[in-house]
């Protein structure tokens, strides 16, 4: 087993280890023909000291938890930190489950206990360390009226250990930052070595608040641990030209100190101190290995002086 470092969250006094499983490929990406990859790449996870995994509801409507709770279900409970989320019930029309459930919004106090409830009762799991709101991006007013209070009611009875929130940009975060009193916050693909957008003003004041980021989406859905080809996917589409031969400046620089692409895109987020763990998606266990293998690559410092250099990372930013 390879001994994988960990961090705290927050001041909660949980640990989670700085490399962890991203959930939605799990569900969204495996058929239910290959379910035994997801299991088997969750395993191998556990086999290799990674002891965080993230998850949500919607995450192939319900078929993430319910993967990751059979895979998990043999291993002692106190050795691994879970997070999941609230903010979308699934919601089966007529009452039958014989079809694939509705995605349906609910920040509701009410909605946040039914859908950890349900999420446990899909994990099989007597409870889950992080419970992040997900994606209010046009629930604002309702995520942190009522569905954060009653998270907040949950933290303080020990039900959840930390709270959060879960998103693709930083801008309401930070927000939540201001306002609130939460431990950690996911967001995915604003601190990459394409994306550093995070950097300027949300990350400083996660680390000013003692908040801990957990970094989504490190290879921008695909394209940082690919080949590169006209194919590869950013933030969930084909990747638009500049991007595409951004991408290629960065691996031209890498591939001139004999670093593979995807280990520099996922040691760069973690060399942030408000950065707790980073946490690439994975559909099999040969993605596990491959990302096991990048945290573990020796990674010459005059990489990222180069990066720098030719413009291609910001300057201000730490790097390991």
């Amino acid at each position: 087993m390879t001994t994988i470092a960990t961090s705290e969250i927050g001041a909660t006094g949980l640990s989670v280890t700085t490399l962890g499983i991203g959930g939605a490929p799990l569900g969204n990406n495996v058929p239910d023909d290959k379910e035994h990859l997801a299991i088997a790449a969750v395993e191998r996870a556990y086999e290799a000291g990674i002891r965080y995994f993230d998850m949500a509801p919607i995450y192939g409507l319900g078929r993430a938890e319910r993967r990751i709770g059979s895979a998990l279900a043999g291993m002692p409970r106190d050795e691994f930190v879970i997070s999941t989320k609230v903010g979308r019930l699934l919601e089966f029309s007529g009452g039958s489950k014989s079809a694939d459930p509705d995605v349906v919004f609910d920040w509701s106090r009410d909605g946040v206990m039914r859908s950890l409830e349900e999420s446990l009762e899909r994990l099989g799991m007597d409870r889950v360390d992080i419970a992040l709101l997900h994606g209010p991006q046009d629930h604002y007013e309702a995520a942190i009226g009522e569905a954060y209070p009653a998270l907040a009611d949950l933290r303080s009875q020990g039900v959840v250990t930390a709270i959060g929130a879960g998103m693709n940009e930083w801008e309401m975060p930070a927000r939540f930052a201001r306002e609130a009193d939460f431990d950690c916050f996911l967001v995915a693909g604003r601190y990459t070595l394409l994306d550093q957008s995070a950097l300027a003003e949300f990350l400083p004041l996660c680390e000013e608040k003692g908040i801990s980021v957990i970094l989504g989406g490190p290879y921008n859905s695909g394209i940082l641990a690919s080949d590169l080809s006209p194919e590869a996917t950013y933030q969930y589409a084909k990747a638009p030209p500049d991007i595409l031969d951004r991408a290629r400046r960065i691996k031209s620089v890498c591939d001139l100190y004999g670093v593979p692409l995807n280990a520099a895109a996922l040691q760069f987020g973690l060399a942030h101190p408000a950065v707790a763990s980073t946490i690439p998606g994975v559909r099999g266990p040969s993605e596990v290995e491959d990302n096991v293998g990048a945290a573990e690559r020796s990674i010459p410092d005059e990489l990222w002086e180069a990066l720098k250099l030719q413009g291609l990372l910001d300057e201000s930013a730490p790097t390991p």
